[in-house]
């Protein structure tokens, strides 16, 4: 099939979520790597009018969304398949994703990975500890929630990788190295499968930048 091509800014989780999937389904792509002011010029808002990252575009045919992204590529390369068959497994997944998508990153992540990480790293801001503290009360409930949907299944949707594992997996990637996300995942079942997660061949292909990994 025609060549894979992803935009999007390296480092960001989301992309990541993209990336990964494609490593699992063991697909080439082609990675056109952007700084975070080029979201907002008139070429890439052709294919992305909001601006946002990543966008995919697949022998002609562009798209943007991640949840849009991940279930396009599950669907044109079906193995392994990485959405549950079963009904029950295939909601909880859809479930998790939609945690991700309007709870974790925009409430939690956004602020604190952004304040903790982000900023201080690629723009040499100072923490606001004001915005910090703000978002750190939610932590507990999502993390919590989270943390029961996993239970002791190996992953979050049963004993198989599935889309809601790789986009949780690059968020959490990063809350847990902020004192946040540490103290919020302590002693639930979360780091031993985000360790299971990070080990992964997909998982290691797409590293974030060194200087986001230490800069918590």
């Amino acid at each position: 099939m025609s060549a894979i091509v992803v935009h999007g800014v390296p480092g960001s989780p989301f992309l990541r979520s993209v990336l990964a999937t494609l490593e699992e389904k063991r697909q080439a792509y082609r990675l056109r790597a952007m700084s975070p002011g080029d979201s907002k010029s008139p070429a890439y808002l052709q294919l992305h009018p909001f601006g946002r990252v990543p966008a995919f575009e697949h022998g002609g045919f562009a798209l943007y969304e991640t949840q849009a992204i991940v279930r396009y590529i599950d669907a044109v390369f079906p193995e392994p398949a990485l959405q549950p068959s079963d009904p029950r497994a295939a909601a909880r997944m859809n479930q998790i994703i939609g945690i991700n998508d309007w709870y974790l990153f925009p409430e939690i992540a956004r602020v604190i990975v952004f304040q903790r990480i982000v900023g201080p790293a690629l723009l040499g801001l100072t923490p606001d500890q004001a915005a910090i503290a703000a978002a750190a009360p939610k932590v507990p409930t999502c993390i919590g929630a989270l943390a029961r949907l996993l239970g002791d299944q190996e992953y979050l949707a049963g004993d198989r990788v599935s889309l809601a594992d790789l986009m949780l997996a690059p968020q959490l990637d990063y809350l847990a190295i902020t004192p946040e996300g540490r103290a919020g995942m302590q002693g639930t079942p979360l780091p031993a499968w985000l360790a299971r997660m990070t080990a992964r061949p997909s998982m290691q292909a797409t590293l974030p930048p060194e200087k986001l990994r230490k800069a918590a």
